[in-house]
């Protein structure tokens, strides 16, 4: 079972016009463009399904610095912005993230904020529940690209067992 992960990944609305890493939405295609399939027997191509990849805990940095949001600019409550803040570290990652073995020690009892569920990415980021997973994978390559590189074995690992997951 994994044992890491801590959601603050997204930007909020209010956030958006200021935020450089949100990329501007791609333009809609007409139904029948989106819908057609080129060939005979041609297939859809399944959507990836996210899923933790062990050993990585990129999301347990929780301070990550100005490429991404603030637990001010995610949540809405000040108890919640204060248990978030206090999980940092002095080096910006969670109290509770194990760096020799690369795991939480409270990860059956972690916060809600550390979730990467559907109805945790609806309530905090207005995301729908079936384009969880593709901003999901987005989140994780994100945060991977930001803490390990975009050539660390860490981003290798999460988008092969993405692309194993279709």
């Amino acid at each position: 079972m994994p044992q890491s992960m801590a959601v603050a990944c997204f930007t909020v609305p209010s956030s958006a016009a200021k935020r450089p890493w949100r990329t501007s939405k791609k333009p809609k295609l007409e139904k029948r463009q989106r819908n057609s399939s080129v060939g005979f027997g041609a297939e859809r191509r399944k959507e990836p399904l996210w899923q933790c990849v062990e050993g990585c805990g990129a999301c347990c940095k929780l301070d990550k610095g100005p490429a991404f949001p603030t637990p001010e600019e995610i949540f809405t409550d000040p108890s919640v912005v204060e248990m978030y803040r206090n999980q940092i570290g002095p080096d910006g990652w969670c109290i509770h993230y194990e760096k020799n073995t690369r795991k939480c020690s409270i990860y059956s009892d972690r916060p809600f904020f550390c979730r990467v569920e559907p109805e945790v990415f609806q309530s905090l980021y207005g995301v729908k529940k079936n384009k969880f997973n593709k901003e999901a994978c987005r989140c994780c390559r994100d945060a991977i690209k930001d803490i390990y590189g975009s050539n660390s074995k860490e981003l290798e690992n999460f988008n092969r067992a993405i692309r194993d997951s279709t």
